[in-house]
């Protein structure tokens, strides 16, 4: 028996990346795993492989930036499954520049999906759980939402945003039984930062401790952790997945 056996999951953002590691890590812990992602040629393709492996898992399109289809996405849930006990807030995007040359459109799209799609995620689920009187709510935020980093602005914003949602939510919902963390990852191995030239992931590198990227199942494995019973006792934490980059 999985440590997640009988328990559903949304993971948003799940059609590649960090996301897609974690339906894995989730799926073998027995955990029936909605993959909710806004690319639905992908999301489809990814759940027919998943499928084909066994995995109890289903694809739902989402919005994140839309409480229409924040809130379809917690319905179709129930509809599927009857209940909601993990939500990852792993969804997320980029448009980094500097401030003088970053668009108001730019910022706005930034916070509306990182950071206002993952307050109505969390809204559209919380009724659910406040229901059956238990849940975890993960969500993702970064080095750049602790730190800053040049030409993140609104990605940075969004980041430390969620850290106080997380320790808000914490205070708010833990008499209800559900616990509330974020995951601050640092520098990980995804299309995003492996887009860019070697040079500057060289760079990288040489500013974390343990002298490497992280692996996207570095993240996904501590999202499993604070997604099990053995993390019950802790709330309102964001736990940092970064190779000792921030000491």
């Amino acid at each position: 028996m999985g440590r997640l056996d009988g328990k559903v999951a949304i993971i948003t953002g799940a059609a590649n990346g960090i996301g897609l590691a974690a339906v894995r890590v989730f799926a073998k812990e027995d955990a029936k795993v909605v993959i909710a992602d806004f690319d639905e040629n992908t999301g489809k393709q990814q759940e027919k492989i998943l499928l084909e492996e066994g995995v109890d898992c289903r694809f739902i399109q989402v919005n994140v930036a839309d409480w229409d289809s924040c809130k379809q996405l917690a319905d179709e849930t129930i509809q599927e499954y009857g209940r909601i006990d993990i939500l990852v807030n792993n969804a997320g995007i980029t448009r980094d520049a500097m401030l003088t040359k970053m668009s108001v459109e730019e910022f706005q799209q930034v916070i509306n999906v990182n950071l206002t799609g993952v307050f109505q995620c969390t809204k559209a689920v919380i009724p659910y759980m406040i229901k059956q009187g238990s849940g975890k709510i993960i969500s993702t935020s970064s080095v750049s939402g602790v730190y800053g980093n040049v030409g993140q602005t609104n990605y940075a914003a969004a980041k430390a945003g969620i850290i106080g949602m997380t320790k808000s939510w914490a205070k708010e919902l833990a008499r209800k039984g559900i616990n509330v963390n974020a995951v601050v990852p640092g520098f990980t191995e995804t299309s995003k930062v492996t887009s860019v030239p070697e040079k500057v992931i060289e760079q990288m590198k040489a500013q974390i401790p343990q002298q490497r990227l992280g692996k996207p199942e570095d993240i996904a494995n501590t999202y499993l952790f604070l997604a099990s019973n053995e993390s019950d006792y802790i709330n309102g934490h964001a736990l940092h997945v970064d190779g000792g980059i921030m000491l």
